[in-house]
């Protein structure tokens, strides 16, 4: 006997399963991360007593952590080292490696975790000079702290005065990022230890440094 055939809408249509999958992960992420008590307070201390010109100052300066910057100073160097001893060789993979995963890293946690930028939370601040910076809520972590964890860390292969000079400037263009209210501080804290992390974890590829030219007895 001919029966009526049966219509289905599109919301009635059986989900397909990489789309129940989709589904589920929607509710799972983003995870939204709220800033630390002692995040606002240091917030609202900066909105209190910067103005437009040490905030100019200040954007200029966190461009030297920007991964753009970076990861061309990068390829440069390890244009600059091919061809040379291994050691600087096997240098300039592990600073280009790094360089591109640290590109990486923040735009995948990204995705997963949302947290509004202190720049957003304030009207006040755009008047004394805070401008907006990146995404509106992509404040976890921060990039260019992680590039610059990864960049002290990779100094630990270098004699104690230079490494003295690029871990300070690596820490003072990390909190660049909260003088400009682009980050919270925990944002900065948490993307220079996974920096750090970064390096030494690719270390176990590269084999950096094979050569370390700081003593035995030395915390590298």
């Amino acid at each position: 006997m001919w029966k009526e055939p049966v219509f289905f809408s599109v919301t009635q249509l059986p989900m397909p399963i990489p789309a129940r999958i989709r589904a589920s992960r929607h509710h799972m992420f983003p995870i939204t991360v709220k800033p630390t008590g002692a995040d606002i307070a240091i917030s609202r201390v900066i909105l209190r007593n910067t103005a437009p010109a040490p905030e100019a100052v200040a954007r200029a300066v966190t461009w030297g952590a920007d991964e753009k910057v970076l990861l061309a100073v990068a390829a440069a160097g390890w244009l600059a080292t091919r061809g040379r001893g291994e050691a600087l060789q096997r240098a300039g993979n592990h600073v280009l490696l790094v360089t591109v995963a640290a590109s990486l890293l923040p735009h995948g946690l990204k995705g997963l975790v949302n947290q509004i930028r202190p720049d957003r939370t304030t009207i006040l601040g755009h008047v004394h000079g805070i401008s907006m910076s990146g995404k509106r809520e992509d404040a976890f972590p921060s990039g260019h702290a992680l590039h610059m964890g990864a960049l002290a860390s990779i100094a630990g292969a270098l004699s104690p005065g230079p490494r003295a000079v690029i871990r300070t400037l690596a820490l003072g263009l990390s909190l660049t990022r909260v003088f400009v209210l682009a980050h919270w501080l925990s944002d900065v804290a948490v993307g220079f230890a996974l920096g750090v992390g970064l390096e030494r974890s690719v270390r176990l590829w590269t084999g950096f440094p094979k050569d370390r030219t700081c003593g035995s007895r030395e915390r590298c």
